[in-house]
């Protein structure tokens, strides 16, 4: 079941569930969606993410992805690393389903999230990492107002070939004078 907590056109962010475990395993362990989270070489057990979904960790705000006229869970996303004092954050996201790529899901909701960390957490500072052949995602960040702030180069080793590692960044007034 999910929630309606943060609600946009095509998508709303709900509480993630314990329930959704074995879809999120699905997704995780297909390789053509783990490479782009750099969990290719992990692998992912329905326990293992039951334990990671259960848990409630105070520094982060993870989110299923829902779309909003079917209610089906379509991906995740998150604010890790929520720094207080500095207001800071990392956002991470995926889509797992297919058929939802490409069509501006992605993109709402970062927007949905942006907006709850710059004006309900009062965060000043939300930062991203990608790395450089997934360039679906890269587009949708910049559409999003993200800004490069860096690469690490040839860092990350993915079917033979090495990727920079992509920083990306937002910040809060950026974000609210291009809404």
């Amino acid at each position: 079941m999910h929630f309606k907590k943060i609600v946009g056109e095509k998508v709303y962010l709900s509480p993630r569930s314990v329930d959704d475990a074995e879809k999120y395993v699905a997704w995780l362990n297909t390789f053509d969606i783990a490479k782009f989270l750099d969990q290719n070489t992990k692998v992912i057990t329905v326990e293992g993410e039951k334990e990671y979904l259960a848990k409630n960790d105070s520094n982060s705000y993870n989110f299923a992805i829902v779309d909003a006229k079917t209610d089906e869970l379509i991906g995740s996303i998150g604010l890790m690393d929520v720094d207080y004092v500095h207001r800071t954050a990392e956002l991470g996201i995926f889509i797992g389903d297919d058929d939802h790529l490409s069509h501006g899901y992605g993109s709402e909701a970062i927007k949905l999230l942006l907006d709850f960390g710059f004006n309900q957490l009062n965060l000043n500072n939300i930062m991203l990492k990608a790395i450089s052949f997934n360039k679906r995602a890269l587009r949708a960040y910049e559409k999003c107002g993200f800004k490069l702030f860096g690469t690490w180069p040839k860092s990350h080793y993915v079917e033979g070939k090495y990727y920079d590692l992509v920083y990306m960044y937002i910040t809060k007034d950026d974000f609210n004078n291009n809404k």
